[in-house]
């Protein structure tokens, strides 16, 4: 049996629902000895903190709204501070079901897994999502199962469960949102991940904290996907741009190569050499930078070893 269980929410001007959440969750939980709530309050100006507080819940409040990515980290934090051995991420405003925390822990609780996802698809399209954020999420799911080599059927969803050595392991750099990177990160790793459907509760008047603008979602969601590619895979990601670089100079240096071999001049396409010939010296730099980019990728990936054990050993239970 485990010791304890922390369920963690963030928190943005969620007055209105919070406390029945909080209220709606179980006092204890299969496989538990004890469990605790977090909410984190990211920078409210209602009575979110009065709510959360009243209901019985452990608040830590950020000064201004820092986004959902930062939240998380603040929540990492304090469960490693407090020694729990699982941690279960939800939303404040009643769009999952509470009762569902246990789909999320059982993987975890018989070791099949060191963290659980769970998946709103499953059946399709949820009731009052639109199309487009439909539409989005699945592409967002393909760029993450292809960078993960791993099928992921709901990247951006955040109920979540994420054991102690997962919690430990993870180094986030968003802000934003911390979901895909999550993935990413943890899967790169090596931990197991296992995915559950979950119901979920889309209202009318609903405006969503992180995809409430599609162009800003999308353009930063890529960049944190983006990144995670150069970091977990750096000798793929730039030998890519190297071969990209290299087809380019091919055409150039080649278009000007055969109308000097059939015409006995360069003229008039001496421009076209010579932009094959940087192209190909770029390409050249690119390759080297890539073995160099993985050989510092080796470096980051044993620091973050080392990193690890510091965690685990200076928040390590003095009692065990």
């Amino acid at each position: 049996m485990f010791k304890k269980l922390l369920i963690y929410m963030p928190a943005f001007n969620e007055e209105e629902t919070i406390s029945k959440v909080i209220n709606s969750l179980k006092k204890e939980y299969k496989g538990f000895e004890s469990t605790e709530i977090l909410v984190v309050n990211d920078g409210s100006s209602d009575n979110t903190v009065i709510e959360a507080n009243k209901s019985g819940a452990k608040v830590i409040n950020h000064n201004k709204n820092k986004g959902v990515g930062e939240a998380f980290q603040t929540a990492i934090k304090y469960a490693i501070k407090i020694n729990a051995d699982v941690l279960v991420s939800m939303d404040a405003d009643g769009q999952f079901d509470v009762n569902e925390i246990d789909l999320l822990l059982e993987p975890l609780l018989t070791e099949r897994a060191d963290f659980c996802l769970g998946i709103r698809f499953s059946d399709g399209k949820p009731d009052k999502m639109s199309k487009v954020k439909f539409w989005g999420n699945k592409q967002v799911n393909k760029i993450v199962s292809f960078v993960s080599n791993t099928k992921i059927h709901d990247a951006s969803c955040g109920f979540r469960a994420y054991s102690k050595d997962t919690l430990l392991s993870l180094n986030l750099d968003g802000s934003f949102t911390y979901t895909h990177e999550t993935i990413l990160d943890l899967l790169n790793k090596g931990f197991k991940v296992e995915q559950v459907p979950i119901t979920v509760f889309y209202f009318d008047n609903r405006i969503s904290r992180v995809a409430n603008s599609l162009v800003l979602y999308a353009t930063k969601t890529s960049v944190i996907i983006f990144k995670s590619l150069k970091d977990y895979k750096p000798l793929q990601f730039f030998l890519s741009i190297a071969f990209f670089i290299f087809l380019i100079s091919l055409f150039f240096g080649g278009w000007a190569l055969i109308h000097w071999i059939i015409n006995d001049t360069l003229t008039p396409y001496k421009s076209f050499g010579i932009i094959g010939i940087s192209l190909l010296g770029m390409s050249l730099l690119v390759t080297i930078f890539s073995f160099l980019a993985d050989m510092l990728g080796r470096i980051r990936r044993n620091q973050e070893k080392i990193l690890y054990f510091l965690k685990q050993s200076h928040f390590e239970d003095p009692k065990k």
